[in-house]
């Protein structure tokens, strides 16, 4: 399937998981289900929205993109900020969201739809990865390497070392 088909099918798949996650979410949501995990739920929602907002400052300043263009079209690697600990923040902070949807409703069809939801931003992060090898090269492989796609933990330990010289 050409590049575009595949990610269109993959979006409309994707609205369709994340948006019966938030929908089910509301519907299912039972009060007398474990307030620990649901409040762990809570922590990963509201992580996953830093997440997903940290990136857009980021790339505007240090992205290279033109004057009037969205934020995503960037014309450079960008290694700083967020990008200096993980690379792909805002396909993480949609895997959180199925993550943390599913903790709060503590609800099976919640689930089904947050695993759904979890691995079409996995895919779609590999793909996007490809077509930045593909446009960066060298530059890029040498990024990967430093940075993890997906772990925040190690790549602010990482990060953290890196800044005092190891």
């Amino acid at each position: 399937m050409p590049r575009n088909r595949r990610a269109l099918f993959s979006t409309s798949v994707l609205v369709l998981a994340l948006g019966g996650q938030i929908v089910l979410t509301c519907i299912l949501y039972d009060r007398r289900a474990s307030d620990l995990v649901a409040n762990i739920g809570w922590i990963i929602l509201w992580s996953s929205a830093i997440l997903g907002v940290l990136p857009i400052p980021t790339l505007r300043k240090w992205g290279g993109g033109r004057a009037g263009e969205s934020y995503i079209h960037t014309t450079r690697l960008v290694d700083r900020g967020i990008y200096a600990v993980v690379r792909h923040p805002q396909y993480l902070a949609g895997m959180l969201l199925g993550v943390g949807l599913s903790l709060v409703a503590q609800h099976w069809a919640v689930a089904a739809l947050g695993v759904a939801v979890v691995f079409i931003f996995y895919r779609v992060a590999r793909q996007e990865e490809q077509a930045l090898l593909d446009k960066l090269g060298a530059a890029y492989e040498g990024y990967m390497e430093q940075v993890p796609a997906f772990n925040l933990l190690a790549g602010l330990v990482r990060h953290l070392r890196r800044r005092r010289g190891r």
